[in-house]
């Protein structure tokens, strides 16, 4: 795939909530996610890592609000996508994040993914 056909697949994925289809069918086993300083988990390596830090986030929220997933820009073999977040989380109250995610992607799947929020 493309980085426009993946950029685009991503989207789709997330808009639908198929995060686990997303992952096995888009990301590189040896994928690397990075989060701002001071998040629960700044960095992860490797999808069952980034399964671990998606799962304790999970268990971090006390009430999903709502999300928006805006349309990929891609540049090159990396792509961007603003997403929002509107969640009630335990021990912080409902927070409404809006993010920039950056993917980087080679040899068809995506390699790297950091959060600027």
């Amino acid at each position: 795939m493309t980085t426009q056909e993946i950029a685009n697949k991503l989207v789709e994925y997330c808009r639908s909530g198929d995060y686990e289809n997303c992952y096995k069918e888009l990301y590189s086993s040896d994928c690397i996610s990075l989060e701002p300083p001071g998040a629960m988990i700044e960095r992860a390596e490797g999808l069952e890592a980034m399964a671990e830090k998606g799962k304790k986030w999970n268990e971090s929220m006390e009430e999903f609000h709502g999300s928006s997933v805006g349309e990929p820009i891609v540049a090159g073999n990396h792509f961007s996508i603003p997403m929002m977040v509107d969640a009630t989380f335990k021990n912080r109250g409902r927070q409404k994040t809006e993010e920039i995610c950056v993917y980087e992607v080679k040899d068809g799947r995506i390699i790297k993914e950091q959060f600027f929020y």
